[in-house]
């Protein structure tokens, strides 16, 4: 099982239940490959952040607001304001609930601290 058996039978087998765990498999197999996709369109993305967009990802999936930011990260309001475009852009959102979905899926956290990215 901890090698990724979906289920065990017993012989003899009855031809559906057999039919049934292979069905299974099959969907759980669809699931985590859909999944993987999603999480490594998503992390290609993310490797085309500069590492100040990246800092200010970061803040932003903390809630940061861009004066917020700014004070972090020492640059002005106007500046966070542009590389925030550019992560939207690069990551293809539109809004910052997108944004952090997409973060969500690729296992992107926002407790990782900006000096550490």
């Amino acid at each position: 099982m901890k090698k990724g058996a979906v289920d065990y039978l017993l012989k003899p087998v009855d031809d559906e239940v057999l039919l049934q765990a292979i069905a299974q498999a099959i969907a759980r197999h669809k699931a985590e490959s859909t999944h993987k996709n999603a999480r490594d369109s998503v992390l290609a993305r993310f490797s085309h952040l500069s590492m100040r967009e990246r800092e200010v990802l970061h803040l932003v999936l903390q809630g940061r607001l861009n004066k917020q930011i700014g004070g972090d990260l020492g640059i002005a309001e106007k500046t966070v304001k542009v590389h925030r475009g550019r992560v939207m852009e690069k990551m293809q959102v539109r809004s910052v609930a997108q944004l952090v979905h997409l973060c969500e899926i690729a296992d992107i956290s926002a407790s990782v601290s900006h000096s550490s990215i």
